[in-house]
């Protein structure tokens, strides 16, 4: 999974991205110090795996991970290459999903490129950016399907959607709101599009450390971020960047007594990845043994075959069959054949959905 973490130079965003994979990348305050995009890779905490290792004495415990891409702050005009934009434009293409760091915290020390608070603006600012970048890749389309949508029907399919996608970015809209039909070609097509304004977006609300005790109930700019965000069906998550670069200094023990002092039951790197699994319909499922406990990410509604593919393709060009456990079911017998006695493994075969938290044996023959 790859987040690409954008946002108007002096939202906090590099700090966060700091304080999420503590890879340092230089946080400085004025725009465009990120310009070559930080790339970090994060453990996704799951303490199932801690604890399956344990149970099997495992040798390595590898959990499922996600790579952040720290993408530098664009400004009003970057599709038409104010800034950095067109190598923001670039690097964003590649993600699964965006994570837009959206400022609601008050402080005359940092400067803010349109010299007011206001969330719901730089939310447009980006939206809009994002918006002309993908006219500027349906206009190119268009012009290389319009003679041949002539002569051919199917490609004169693809040009009515192309022109209806066209028309409704230039109203204002998401490409993610554009509604679909259930035409196969025409889901192809979009798909194919890449099309940036309909990556599923995760708005995290940069706030001070006074407004994270409530979520940000009170602050009247989380309040504007989480309306635009239920319109066009996004995430939202508070943070503050600032205590985030602090935890990311402590330990695990360290960590949880000073989200408990600030009155925090997780931390920002854990709602973002809740967030993200949730906008991407995602879920693990695990391995468990001697040499290695892993979880594997996968999305929700994965057959049993494809998530074998996810380990290996041999696993999946010749799947047999899957033996599945529930962890909790492995973790209280103690050992996989206990849990077999109890008729608690299961032998699934091809058209099995594995469910979040299967330890799963995959049976396989090339």
């Amino acid at each position: 999974m790859k987040l690409g973490i954008v946002g108007l130079p002096n939202v906090g965003k590099s700090t966060l991205f700091n304080s999420l994979t503590k890879a340092g990348a230089e946080s400085a305050n004025y725009p465009f110090c990120t310009i070559d995009p930080n790339v970090g890779v994060v453990a996704v905490p799951d303490e199932r795996i801690k604890l399956l290792g344990k149970l099997y004495n495992t040798k390595k415990v590898t959990p499922a991970v996600i790579e952040f891409v720290d993408i530098a702050g664009l400004v009003k005009g970057a599709s038409k290459g104010e800034g950095l934009g067109n190598q923001f434009l670039a690097n964003i293409r590649e993600v699964d999903a965006i994570v837009h760091v959206v400022r609601c915290f008050e402080d005359g020390n940092v400067v803010h490129v349109d010299g007011s608070v206001d969330p719901a603006r730089d939310i447009e600012t980006i939206n809009y950016e994002l918006i002309f970048s993908d006219m500027e890749i349906l206009d190119r389309r268009i012009a290389k399907v319009a003679k041949q949508a002539k002569m051919d029907k199917t490609v004169a399919k693809e040009y009515e959607q192309l022109e209806a996608i066209k028309a409704h970015l230039e109203a204002g809209n998401m490409a993610k709101t554009f509604p679909m039909s259930e035409d196969e070609d025409k889901i192809a097509w979009f798909n194919s599009y890449n099309l940036l304004t309909a990556k599923p977006t995760i708005y995290a609300a940069n706030v001070s450390e006074d407004d994270l005790a409530d979520d940000g109930a009170n602050n009247p700019h989380v309040q504007a971020v989480r309306k635009m965000a239920q319109e066009e069906n996004s995430e939202v998550f508070v943070i503050c960047a600032q205590i985030e670069q602090e935890i990311a200094e402590l330990d695990d023990e360290e960590k949880a007594m000073f989200l408990e002092d600030l009155g925090l039951k997780e931390s920002g790197l854990d709602k973002l990845i809740a967030a993200s699994y949730r906008i991407l319909n995602l879920m693990s499922f695990l391995t468990a043994g001697e040499d290695e406990c892993r979880a594997w990410t996968i999305k929700i509604g994965t057959k049993a075959p494809q998530a074998a593919g996810k380990i290996h393709t041999d696993f999946e060009r010749g799947f047999i069959k899957a033996e599945v456990v529930n962890y909790k079911d492995l973790l209280e017998q103690g050992s996989l054949a206990a849990a077999r006695e109890k008729g608690l493994v299961g032998m699934e075969g091809k058209e099995y959905v594995v469910q979040d938290g299967d330890v799963i044996l995959f049976r396989f023959n090339v």
